[in-house]
């Protein structure tokens, strides 16, 4: 580990796959697939419209763009050349305004404290070496009364099982090695690295997927995915 919350060999996977990112049918489709499910609920519970929103691990930019739909003016940020690249080309596709930035939470925190109503970090902090950095740098960036969103993989027997065992090995969904279940955050550690920096859960909920029906669903089951709205003390 280094001074910069990161992992190489992450950073070198994801940008490795980054021409495909806005391949519905590439590895990750399984982002297409949630995007429509994370944005409603996020805009439900946040109202995006005319708020400056911030996406943490933005990667190629499908939930940037989302949002930006939704009337957000958004700022992205990742620390992946390739992806940022990737994500600018495509505004150039879409239409879309997005400010990309490469940089990671904990720098831009210093940069731009309490600047933005809403801050997403999704499907990141499994990835890093230090999850609760990212977490605090969330709560230095969003203001005071501001929501910030995360979503991540639980730390269980069944998650490994349908993580990592269902969807790198049987389904192939993912590539294997995508997920490495030592990262996997339990919710109540997720909690507690929120509220010690002032952020207060106020709605978790579970993101299942149906082998049958290939179909992605919200609910209440967390025990494998699962999404964490929180807002910053005011």
């Amino acid at each position: 580990m280094t001074t910069l919350n990161a992992d190489p060999s992450e950073l070198d996977k994801f940008s490795q796959l980054a021409h495909r990112w806005w391949d519905p049918t590439s590895e990750f489709r399984p982002l297409h697939e949630i995007n429509p499910l994370r944005l409603e609920w996020i805009d439900r519970v946040a109202g995006l419209a005319g708020k400056r929103v911030l996406d943490v691990g933005c990667g190629g930019g499908i939930l940037s763009e989302g949002m930006t739909g939704k009337g957000a003016k958004v700022t992205g940020i990742d620390l992946s050349d390739k992806a940022l690249g990737v994500a600018r080309l495509h505004l150039l596709e879409s239409g879309c305004s997005v400010d990309y930035r490469k940089a990671s939470a904990e720098e831009l925190a210093l940069e731009m404290p309490g600047q933005f109503d809403v801050v997403t970090c999704m499907e990141m902090l499994e990835h890093v070496p230090d999850p609760g950095s990212v977490v605090a740098a969330c709560a230095q960036l969003v203001k005071p009364g501001g929501h910030v969103f995360f979503s991540t993989i639980n730390r269980n027997p069944k998650a490994y099982l349908f993580a990592v065992i269902g969807a790198e090995y049987v389904l192939k969904m993912l590539p294997k090695g995508t997920h490495d279940y030592a990262k996997f955050i339990k919710p109540s550690d997720l909690a507690r690295w929120a509220k010690s920096v002032d952020l207060l859960p106020r709605e978790m909920i579970g993101m299942s997927y149906n082998p049958f029906s290939k179909v992605y669903s919200l609910g209440s089951d967390i025990s494998v995915n699962y999404l964490m709205h929180t807002v910053r003390e005011a």
